[in-house]
């Protein structure tokens, strides 16, 4: 991709490389709070380098008990979001940061419900997002979501 002035986004970055930390210089902060569940497995909540934050994908756990709230496909979807927003709140953000979305689904059909309640938790300028049908999901869950933020 160039730039108006005929640079390419790599070689104006690595330009001005010497104004900056470059990414291996950069330190790794693990994110974690009781907000959300804790990790069922060798991963964190999330990790912030840098500006860029990654949140480790969330299934429906009630924070604190291990239990599933999932007695909706709605239910589901809300207690996976407020998992995220928990995770991003103890990260000083919130869903305005969000830049990329992965939505894993147990089934396509449950698209439409996901995607309205997913939808509710933006204020316009919507992240990137791609969603998919997997084969199956921790928990045999029917939503997992992980996100990007810069911050």
């Amino acid at each position: 991709m160039k730039r108006k002035n005929g640079d390419s986004i790599r070689n104006q970055y690595f330009r001005n490389a010497e104004n900056k930390t470059e990414l291996t210089d950069m330190e790794k902060t693990i994110i974690q709070t009781d907000g959300a569940p804790a990790p069922i497995g060798p991963y964190n909540q999330a990790v912030l380098v840098g500006n860029m934050l990654f949140l480790s994908g969330q299934i429906a756990l009630k924070p604190g008990t291990n239990e599933l709230n999932n007695t909706s496909i709605e239910d589901e979807a809300h207690q996976v979001m407020n998992n995220l927003k928990a995770v991003l709140q103890k990260a000083n953000a919130d869903f305005s940061n969000v830049v990329k979305t992965t939505i894993f689904l147990s089934d396509m059909n449950l698209f439409s419900a996901v995607n309205e309640i997913y939808g509710k938790y933006f204020k316009g300028d919507f992240p990137a997002r791609e969603t998919v049908a997997v084969k199956g999901l921790p928990r045999n869950v029917n939503v997992e979501i992980s996100m990007i933020a810069a911050i």
